[in-house]
C-alpha cells in the first residue's frame, strides 16, 4: 500500500547486485544471569555463532555490536579484546537492533572491508535493574516534558488511533498477546510458556491503558549472534546457507511533525521499497517475524507491509492467522512478548533457525523464504528478506 510522504525517502539494496550469507547463529540462555556482564554474555553468544557455523575466531575479519542504551557497554573494542580478536573491520551502532546491524554487515561485506563478520549483542539489563523509564532517541527532551517516558504510552495512543479510525477492539489485539504466547510453549528459550487465553487477556488490569501487562515486553538478560560471510564462501561451510535476498530501511526523525505520526503510516513508504526493489511480494513469505517493542507494532506491520488491508489487522488477527497452524506464522519464536527482550536479535536468530528446518516443534513445514522487520519506535525502521534459495 503506497503512502505518500513528501521527502521521506528509503535505502534499498537490490540482493541481485550484492548477496551475502548468514552462516551461523547462537543465543545464550534467556532470563536472569546473575553475575555476568554484558560484554561477556555477547563474547558466549559469539562462542555458540562460531561453533555453529563451523568457523574458528581466526576465522573472523569483522567484529559488528550493538551498544547498550543503559551503559557504555556492548563496544566492539570491548567485546573484541575480551574475544581476543583484531579483525580488519570493526564498529558499534548505538541502536544496532538485529536488521540495522545486518544491514551494516551486508554493506561491509559488499565494499570488501570485511569477508567474515561476526555481529552481536549481549545485556544484563535485568539483573543489573536497568531504568527503562526514560525517554531515549530524537525529541526525547519534549517526550519527558510531557511525560511519555516509556514506548508504551505512545503506542497506547497509537492504538486509540486505530481503534477510532477503524473500530479495532481491545480483544483483537489481545491475539496478538495470546498467538505468540502459543508459539513459546514450544521454544526451550523462552520465558513466558505459560498458557494464555483470550479471556485471561482480557480479564487481566491495564498497565498503560488499554495496553495489559502480555502487549510489552519484559525486561531480560541474553545473548545473541550471527556470523555473516559471502554467497560464495557460505556454500563450502557445514551448515546450509540462508541468503539476505532483500533490504530496506526508512527514517522518520520529523517524529510528531510527520502525518498521523501514531500509526507510522511511513512504514508502509519502507514496504513498498522492499517489495518492489526485492521482487518478492506478501504472498512468497512462510514466516514473519516483527520486532514486537509492544503488541501494536504486530497489528501496524501486519497491515503497512500488506499482509491485511489498512484497518483490517484486527480481524485478521481474531481470525487466528498469526497463530500456529494458520496462514501467516508469525514470531514462531514467541516474539519480545513471550520468548525475551532482545532488540529483535532472536527474531533473526529464530528465522534462520526456520529456514534451516531446525525449530522443532514450532518447525513451519516447507518454511524457504522469511521476512523480519523492525522498527526504533516512530524513529526509523528497517526490514530484510532471508531465504534459503539459491
Amino acid at each position: 500500500m503506497s503512502v505518500s510522504q513528501g521527502p521521506l525517502r528509503g535505502l534499498s539494496v537490490s540482493a541481485e547486485r550484492r548477496r551475502v550469507a548468514i552462516v551461523g547463529v547462537g543465543a545464550t540462555q534467556q532470563g536472569e544471569l546473575p553475575g555476568r556482564s554484558a560484554n561477556a554474555i555477547a563474547v558466549d553468544a559469539i562462542e555458540l555463532a562460531l561453533a555453529d557455523a563451523g568457523l574458528r575466531k581466526a576465522d573472523v575479519d569483522g567484529l559488528i555490536t550493538c551498544r547498550n542504551l543503559q551503559a557504555h557497554v556492548g563496544i566492539d573494542e570491548q567485546v573484541g579484546e575480551m574475544l581476543g580478536i583484531n579483525p580488519r573491520y570493526g564498529a558499534t551502532l548505538d541502536y544496532g537492533t538485529g536488521n540495522f546491524s545486518l544491514h551494516l554487515a551486508a554493506m561491509t561485506i559488499a565494499t570488501g572491508f570485511a569477508e567474515t563478520i561476526v555481529l552481536a549483542y549481549g545485556t544484563n539489563q535485568r539483573s543489573a535493574k536497568a531504568n527503562f523509564g526514560i525517554a531515549v532517541g530524537g525529541g526525547a527532551e519534549m517526550a519527558s516534558v510531557s511525560g511519555v517516558v516509556h514506548v508504551a504510552g505512545r503506542a497506547a495512543l497509537a492504538f486509540r488511533r486505530h481503534q477510532h479510525l477503524y473500530g479495532t477492539t481491545e480483544e483483537q489485539l489481545g491475539w496478538v498477546a495470546v498467538a505468540q504466547r502459543e508459539w513459546a510453549q514450544n521454544n526451550p528459550l523462552a520465558i513466558f510458556k505459560q498458557p494464555l487465553t483470550i479471556e485471561e487477556y482480557l480479564a487481566s488490569p491495564p498497565m498503560v491503558g488499554p495496553l495489559r501487562r502480555a502487549d510489552l515486553t519484559m525486561i531480560s538478560d541474553g545473548g545473541a549472534a550471527l556470523i555473516m560471510t559471502t554467497a560464495e564462501r557460505a556454500r563450502d561451510l557445514q551448515r546450509q546457507p540462508v541468503f539476505v535476498d532483500g533490504m530496506a530501511q526508512m527514517t522518520a526523525f520529523r517524529a510528531d511533525h510527520d502525518p498521523d505520526g501514531l500509526l507510522r503510516p511511513w512504514l508502509g513508504v519502507l514496504a513498498d521499497e522492499l517489495w518492489s526493489k526485492s521482487g518478492y511480494r506478501p504472498d512468497d513469505v512462510d514466516a514473519l517475524y516483527i520486532q514486537d517493542a509492544t503488541s501494536v507494532w504486530v497489528l501496524q506491520m501486519l497491515e503497512w507491509y500488506g499482509f491485511a488491508p489498512l484497518g483490517e489487522g484486527g480481524r485478521f488477527l481474531a481470525e487466528g492467522r498469526t497463530r500456529p497452524g494458520g496462514s501467516l506464522p508469525v514470531n514462531t519464536n514467541g516474539g519480545q512478548l513471550s520468548e525475551s527482550y532482545m532488540w529483535g536479535w532472536l527474531h533473526l536468530v529464530e528465522a534462520v533457525r526456520q529456514l534451516r528446518g531446525e525449530a522443532g516443534p514450532r518447525q513451519v513445514a516447507g518454511a524457504e523464504v522469511a521476512l523480519d522487520v523492525s522498527s526504533h519506535d516512530f524513529l526509523k525502521g528497517a526490514a530484510s528478506i532471508l531465504t534459503t534459495r539459491s
